[in-house]
């Protein structure tokens, strides 16, 4: 198994199928803004449920990079990109994970308005950290591959 596929699983053990705590920071081109989020994880993307008018959204709309740090020892950066409107059919299927997902869904989220929207965040690149540093991966998600250190060690 190569080494991204190793990161990868590790990826999937840690955040699929659940609700995860992640900062998000964006920036307005002068400043960055970092705040927490629930997100739902899956195939090297994070989803999150939002409103197309909130200042995230704005800030993405104008620079959709994005830094984000998760709670079980990951960090990095990804492309923000507004999937639209929760009802449209083409969001049916991640719209019903992050429903079933987030129990508290139905109680934040106002579906019949328009501006309630899917925030797709496709990661490009990460570190993700095993066994309190003692393995890290330093993860390409674009070219999909990635480096090994163990112990602190050069990246091999």
């Amino acid at each position: 198994m190569s080494k991204f596929e190793d990161a990868m699983n590790i990826m999937s053990e840690r955040f699929n199928n659940k609700d995860n705590l992640i900062a998000v920071a964006t920036t307005d081109g002068e400043r960055l803004y970092n705040r927490m989020v629930d997100a739902y994880y899956e195939n090297g993307s994070f989803y999150i449920s939002t409103n197309a008018l909130s200042s995230k959204m704005t800030q993405i709309h104008f620079d959709s990079h994005v830094a984000i740090c998760a709670v079980d020892w990951f960090s990095g950066h990804g492309d923000g990109r507004n999937l639209g409107w929760v009802l449209d059919p083409k969001n049916a299927e991640i719209r019903s994970k992050l429903h079933k997902t987030f129990e508290w869904y139905d109680d934040a989220n106002c579906e019949q308005d328009p501006n309630c929207c899917i925030l797709e965040i496709r990661l490009t690149d990460g570190m993700l950290i095993k066994d309190h540093h003692a393995i890290r991966y330093q993860i390409d998600f674009t070219n999909q591959s990635a480096l090994l250190s163990e112990f602190w060690g050069a990246f091999i």
